[in-house]
């Protein structure tokens, strides 16, 4: 693996829908049939930590819920995405095969769109757990032989996806020498475009740091590659949009499951991939939320 779930053709979604009820909870309607692809427009989700049962509530939320409203409302915009990432927390707490099977279930109206659909891990998923559910599906070859790591180029952009899984239910995370050594050797054989680093965990230094454990060793090799433009990740369930000191871009994506914070948004983010950087948009769960709709530029760093 890695694993990316290709789109389902008409034939494939109407039998896994019929044998195993999927689909029940998120019937959005999807894109017409003229709709057109935009190669630069990509969807976020993250953390959405799907339950075994559809009807699992956390934190006053329904997770399955949020994610059939963040589909519906992907499923609405005007042109189709060339793809959609989940940055890790796919699971709902310890990475059960359960929770994979109804993850699966509920991804399959957004590659029915037909979209494919790229994964990553956080410390509520279990890597084995997750490679065993979805072992069916079609798999490239993994470069890392125990993480869920891969590059996806495309027209404008080069994402990185690392796997910061460490140790399931252990909150912070890491990447590890060999995953740093294949990054900095990936972004060497790919420099003359710009790059994304995409992760669960967020960077985070400190001593009792909840992060990423090996931040420092991730930016001392992103830092100095020119081309890395910014890193998104999610982990904290708290939207934001900073930057460090050279320049890179650090986007904390927001949960698509549930708030840790009242007031926060949560929901996925609309990405479009622009000659010279980054245009986000926040798609609430909540369309009433004052931030649903927000707009950030981010314009890449110098060379």
């Amino acid at each position: 693996m890695p694993i990316h779930l290709p789109p389902l053709s008409r034939r494939t979604f109407l039998r896994r829908s019929l044998a195993a009820g999927a689909g029940l909870m998120c019937r959005p309607q999807l894109f017409a049939a003229g709709t057109k692809t935009d190669k630069n427009f990509w969807a976020f989700f993250s953390d959405t930590h799907i339950a075994a049962d559809h009807a699992q509530i956390a934190r006053q939320t329904n997770m399955a819920g949020n994610f059939a409203a963040v589909t519906r409302d992907l499923l609405a915009q005007p042109e189709r995405p060339a793809g959609v990432f989940v940055t890790g927390d796919c699971a709902w707490n310890s990475g059960e095969p359960g929770d994979y099977a109804t993850f699966a279930s509920l991804l399959e109206p957004i590659r029915r769109a037909p979209l494919p659909v790229h994964l990553l891990l956080g410390n509520h998923d279990h890597r084995e757990h997750f490679w065993n559910a979805l072992a069916k599906e079609k798999s490239a070859k993994r470069p890392l032989a125990d993480r869920q790591a891969a590059l996806l180029k495309t027209p404008r952009v080069n994402w990185l996806m690392l796997d910061s899984l460490e140790t399931t239910l252990s909150t912070p995370g890491l990447i590890g020498p060999e995953q740093l050594a294949w990054l900095a050797k990936t972004l060497d054989a790919n420099h003359s475009k710009p790059a994304v680093i995409l992760v669960h965990h967020n960077p985070d230094a400190g001593e009792k740091s909840i992060g990423l454990r090996d931040t420092e060793e991730l930016f001392s090799i992103i830092r100095p590659r020119k081309q890395v433009k910014a890193c998104l990740f999610g982990h904290t369930h708290d939207w934001s949009v900073t930057q460090d000191r050279s320049g890179i871009h650090l986007v904390n994506l927001p949960p698509t499951a549930y708030l840790f914070h009242e007031g926060k948004p949560n929901g996925w983010v609309r990405a479009e991939v622009e000659p010279d950087g980054l245009k986000l948009e926040l798609r609430c769960v909540d369309p009433a939320h004052p931030d649903h709709g927000q707009i950030v530029k981010l314009p890449w760093r110098p060379a």
